[in-house]
């Protein structure tokens, strides 16, 4: 994940003020409740993309074994998998 927890809470916690404050929200538990169900979708979610990688990564390595890793530029090939796997999911990086 790319972005840093302590940035995911100040999110969370300002999506959560704005919705209550601004009655976009009926929330009658503790807003720290809301806070943390709100962090858990937001880390969710940009781990969607840290396992896109690491799925892409395995597959490029168990498909290259017999050739030479040097002969392909291999940043180029992650990208072209990834986009490819991401469209098919329909997953928005």
């Amino acid at each position: 994940m790319r972005i840093q927890k302590e940035l995911v809470d100040q999110i969370a916690r300002k999506t959560v003020t704005a919705l209550i404050d601004g009655d976009f929200l009926v929330w009658e538990d503790r807003p720290e409740k809301l806070m943390a169900i709100v962090t858990d979708i937001i880390t969710e979610d940009l781990m969607v993309e840290d396992q896109l990688n690491e799925e892409v990564r395995l597959l490029i390595e168990s498909r290259t074994k017999d050739y030479e890793r040097d002969m392909m530029d291999y940043g180029r090939v992650f990208q072209m998998v990834k986009t490819k796997l991401a469209r098919e999911r329909g997953l928005i990086l």
